[in-house]
């Protein structure tokens, strides 16, 4: 029994050491299969995109993109850049650009695709990046005056800040002063594959052998909401929706409609408004586009253009050169601003209004037998003023009616008035004869029938 009870221990002893053992076995195994998991994984690179200029919402956006890549670990972050310029302070550029340099992630630009460009305070922000690429036919450069300090550029933007201050360098200019890598980034996967950290493989395309990223590339751009905030703050929407809202007021104002227009008007107006405060815009320029518009609305009412019309495009031409300080329009934003307000205010406003004006909603009777002069020739046709409006007229009878004539108008037929002259017409179909009667004899002192002329069932006037 002594014995079995030896046996007992010595087998319990043994188990015990087996149960040592065989964690310490198995942790090794679970800690080789993480380092072979994170050794499989390639890793993600964050690539932003970065489209117009750097207004406070591109801003934060580039900021918060930094921010996340450092949260989540990622390789490095990638903006792919095309601005020609910064309309952000000075210091919230400089505050930008010192999380680029200080970034716990590798930060780098690429501008590109081909025909980008980054300018002003967009290229100083790509001096602060860690590395900087350009695509074939991509420039860089035109820096001016540093608002962010030298120390954060990169040595060699700062070797070459000379050349760029006033010029910008392509793709080849800009490997040769050692800003971007030694080789070309048609695309941004050629770009990424020199970031560090980046896994790569060799394949085979076209009979030569070429490195493709193997680490996933993540895209990333600007929210819906803030996407529609950035693009009312280029210079070119800003403008369009500042003419186009103010015209749109002005017609709802006229034509006294649904309050449809004047609803879109003051939402154009309202988001220009912001873009506008974002922008640097001269006061002058926006008040000569107020008081271009104003002055097109005097003439409105009389269908043709007079002196008031004159000086509204004048100063519609005038806001609209001067309106950016810094910044200018493309010729397209002028051509559709300049021409179609006032097109606009010109032909298309003042149809409106008579069409507005002359439906059987409102009542047209009142033209009839209103009285008025001939501006042109109406023969047959011509233009005549009543009221003081204009209206395009047609005589209903074969005696032409003279420049300067007195015309009385017959009939409204759409937006053409029928017109006759005050004397010396032949006489219309429309006015009757009434008969002799047989019971008044001539010169027994009663008017004679036979010499009285009704106009619309009214007696004329001698």
């Amino acid at each position: 029994m002594r014995t079995l009870s030896k046996v007992g221990l010595l087998l319990a002893m043994l188990g015990a050491l087996l149960g040592l053992a065989a964690p310490a076995s198995a942790q090794p195994s679970a800690a080789g299969q993480r380092s072979s998991k994170a050794a499989s994984d390639p890793g993600r690179v964050s690539i932003i995109k970065a489209e117009g200029l750097i207004d406070p919402v591109l801003a934060d956006f580039i900021d918060s993109s930094i921010s996340a890549g450092e949260r989540t670990s990622v390789i490095a972050v990638v903006i792919q850049l095309d601005s020609a310029g910064s309309v952000v302070s000075p210091a919230r550029l400089t505050r930008l650009a010192r999380h680029l340099h200080d970034a716990r992630v590798p930060v780098a630009v690429w501008v590109g695709p081909s025909g980008s460009r980054a300018i002003g305070g967009a290229a100083q922000l790509a001096g602060a990046a860690e590395l900087v690429g350009l695509a074939p036919g991509a420039r860089l450069g035109k820096t001016g005056s540093l608002d962010i300090p030298r120390s954060l550029l990169q040595p060699t933007f700062r070797a070459a800040l000379d050349g760029l201050r006033d010029s910008t360098v392509n793709d080849k200019d800009a490997r040769r002063l050692k800003i971007s890598p030694d080789r070309e980034a048609a695309v941004i996967g050629q770009f990424i594959i020199d970031l560090d950290g980046v896994k790569t493989r060799e394949v085979k395309k076209d009979g030569r052998t070429v490195r493709e990223p193997v680490s996933v590339p993540v895209f990333s751009a600007l929210p819906v909401q803030d996407q529609l905030f950035h693009t009312v703050a280029s210079p070119p929407a800003a403008y369009l929706l500042f003419v186009i809202g103010l015209s749109l007021i002005v017609f709802e104002l006229f034509t006294a409609g649904v309050g449809v227009a004047g609803l879109v008007g003051a939402g154009c107006f309202v988001l220009s408004c912001y873009g506008l405060a974002v922008l640097p815009t001269r006061p002058l320029g926006i008040a000569l586009l107020v008081l271009a518009i104003f002055g097109f609305s005097i003439d409105v009412q009389t269908g043709v253009p007079r002196v008031w019309s004159g000086i509204g495009f004048v100063t519609l031409v005038a806001g609209s050169v001067t309106l950016y300080d810094g910044l200018g329009l493309s010729w397209i934003a002028l051509l559709v601003g300049i021409v179609g307000t006032s097109a606009f205010m010109v032909a298309g406003m003042p149809a409106m209004v008579r069409t507005r004006f002359s439906t059987p909603t409102i009542g047209r009777e009142w033209m009839i037998g209103e009285e008025g002069e001939a501006v042109t020739n109406v023969s047959p046709d011509g233009v005549v003023r009543v009221r003081g409006a204009l209206w395009r007229a047609r005589t209903n009878r074969a005696t032409p009616i003279d420049l300067h004539g007195s015309v009385r108008v017959v009939e409204v037929d759409g937006l053409l008035l029928e017109v006759e002259p005050l004397e010396g017409g032949a006489i219309d179909y429309r006015e009757k004869r009434r008969g002799d009667d047989p019971g008044d004899a001539p010169g027994d002192g009663a008017p004679h029938d036979a010499d009285v002329v009704l106009v619309d069932g009214r007696p004329l006037d001698s």
